[in-house]
């Protein structure tokens, strides 16, 4: 409701309900009749198993829906993400933000101000973790290769790192270098995850990006946390000097 800027007084017309009816499944976690499930999830623009997950029945249903519901939105080239998307997820986060990818350059034109909204973010306890291509790891070279850019990635990569050359000394902050094959990209904020799938021959510009918030009973949210979760650990260091 808040993401969508829907007061409950307005909810509870829509689904032609008393406001004290939407308090109580607020509240008290009483499930609506159907109709109004779907009506509230319409309107809140969200599948209704992602505000009542106890209406999925056996496992396997509640998995498949479930997944189902974590999709928020399919963007059909990461450029297509609204900078509005990436400076709310950053700006709202509460706990962490998870961030893979090579080079990144465009996350920080995207946010010019990123260094200073990471800073801010975790004096806020926000747990700040980012993972960049290492410029002279071979997948990086490769990654090059494939995508015909001329040796220019190590240069972005170093480029990139730049504007973030503070972030490591900060408190709840890390950066990391991985010298991983980079299948998506990842972008994770709380429950939110960003995920840019790379096709061979393409920028990572170029290609579909998925949003995903993450459910009980989902598991697509999980799988690509869990990824970066494994890049994360065989990463070095970095420390925020030349490399």
């Amino acid at each position: 409701m808040l993401r969508q800027g829907v007061a409950l007084e307005a909810l509870a017309e829509v689904c032609g309900v008393e406001a004290k009816t939407v308090e109580r499944w607020i509240n008290t976690g009483r499930t609506p009749h159907r109709r109004h499930r779907w009506t509230a999830a319409k309107e809140l623009r969200v599948d209704e198993v992602y505000l009542w997950p106890g209406t999925l029945e056996r496992s396997d249903v509640r998995r498949t829906r479930a997944g189902r519901a974590e999709l928020v939105e399919v963007f059909t080239d990461r450029a297509s993400v609204p900078r509005e998307l990436w400076l709310r997820l950053l700006s709202e986060a509460q706990e962490r933000v998870d961030v893979l990818v090579f080079s990144g350059t465009f996350y920080a034109q995207t946010q010019p101000r990123v260094a200073r909204m990471l800073a801010d973010a975790a004096k806020r306890g926000v747990s700040i973790r980012l993972c960049f291509g290492d410029p002279n790891a071979p997948a990086v070279a490769l990654r090059d290769r494939e995508e015909g850019l001329g040796g220019t990635l190590g240069a972005k990569i170093r480029s990139s790192l730049t504007y973030y050359r503070t972030i490591p000394a900060l408190d709840g902050c890390e950066v990391r270098l991985h010298a991983t094959t980079l299948y998506a990209s990842l972008f994770h904020y709380d429950d939110e995850v960003l995920v840019n799938p790379h096709a061979y021959g393409e920028p990572a510009s170029a290609n579909p990006t998925f949003h995903y918030r993450r459910l009980d009973g989902g598991t697509i949210a999980d799988h690509y946390i869990s990824s970066f979760e494994r890049v994360w650990a065989e990463a070095l260091p970095w420390s925020g000097d030349d490399i």
